[in-house]
């Protein structure tokens, strides 16, 4: 097993990343992946930029394990090593198929990167890259206040800026959802303030937008908190952001899911609530445990359970009726906020 924590990959790729062939990472923050992908790619030496030497891929586009084999197995029309990058990665047999073969018997003239979004502990694909001393699998998760920290202070430094505390508590509390987002707008703030030595409140206030209203975060827990008005304030940063309305039903049904394994641990084991995410609520960004903790507190495992069918029947439904997404996902979401809130 080649499991890579996420707070372990920097040093991972200083010291070990070139002794791999095989590579996944996966998490929430896409964004996050996407960096440490790109990190990887450049560390190898060959030209990104070269078509002949790196072959990328849409995950949704293979079909079997076919494609991926053939491209890591094929020699490059002039010569030298090879990058083959699958972005998009989720639950696809063929690329799972195609991991596992590599991962028996490792190419020795190229590498594979698979970008994958939040696999489960049990996903297949995670499974085969966990399993497996062949493969790096490199875990992506948002970042905490430490991470925050280090980035403000790179960013900042590079563009030879100070920040004032004052100004640092309210930069960090913008930033976190999404890593290319937070890294977007501190630089954004770096531009805004060039020719000055430190960044004060005023000029954070002036410039910096919520980062973190790209990932969903924000609707799953005014939905946990039964609160109706910040639902549709974040639905409608989401929706201004262009994220699909979808993607916060995944969200959803991923957090609740979450909650029914952690509530069915709570009846069984007679722990509290704080206990049990702190054992289970791991890639829980440290701002929302206290939500989770409330939520478990007040919901019944047969009424999370039904909440889960709500979710699973209004996904199915917006799949079918594209057109009528939105008001599907808004109309269900307040559904439960309003159960949240009776709770």
């Amino acid at each position: 097993m080649s499991e890579v924590k996420s707070h372990e990959f920097d040093n991972f790729l200083q010291r070990s990343a070139a002794n791999y062939r095989l590579f996944l990472l996966y998490g929430p923050d896409r964004g996050l992946v996407s960096e440490r992908a790109a990190a990887l790619a450049d560390s190898f030496g060959m030209p990104l930029d070269d078509p002949f030497a790196v072959v990328k891929l849409d995950a949704s586009a293979l079909q079997g394990a076919g494609g991926v084999l053939d491209e890591v197995n094929a020699v490059g029309l002039f010569g030298g090593e090879k990058l083959v990058w699958v972005r998009g990665a989720s639950a696809e047999k063929g690329l799972t198929e195609a991991l596992q073969i590599l991962s028996a018997e490792p190419p020795t003239g190229s590498r594979l990167i698979i970008e994958a979004g939040d696999l489960k502990k049990g996903a297949a694909l995670r499974k085969v890259g966990e399993s497996s001393r062949a493969v790096a699998s490199i875990a992506c998760y948002s970042d905490d206040a430490r991470s925050l920290h280090a980035l403000v202070d790179k960013e900042l430094s590079e563009a030879g800026l100070r920040i004032s505390p004052a100004a640092r508590e309210r930069l960090i509390e913008a930033l976190g959802g999404d890593r290319i987002a937070s890294r977007n707008e501190i630089r954004k703030l770096a531009l805004y303030c060039r020719g000055k030595d430190v960044v004060d409140e005023e000029d954070v206030l002036a410039i910096v937008g919520d980062a973190s209203a790209i990932s969903v975060d924000d609707a799953v827990d005014a939905v946990l908190k039964g609160d109706a008005d910040a639902l549709l304030s974040a639905m409608k940063k989401i929706t201004t952001s262009k994220t699909p309305p979808f993607l916060v039903l995944q969200a959803c049904l991923r957090q609740f899911q979450q909650l029914d394994v952690m509530r069915a641990e709570m009846d069984a084991s007679r722990q509290p609530a704080a206990q049990v995410v702190a054992s289970l609520g791991r890639g829980l960004h440290f701002r929302r445990k206290p939500v989770v903790e409330a939520a478990l507190k007040h919901w019944t495992a047969p009424a999370i359970r039904q909440e889960l069918s709500r979710l699973q029947a209004t996904i199915y439904q917006s799949r079918n009726r594209q057109s009528l997404e939105e008001s599907l996902v808004i109309q269900n979401l307040l559904a439960i906020t309003i159960q949240s809130a009776r709770r």
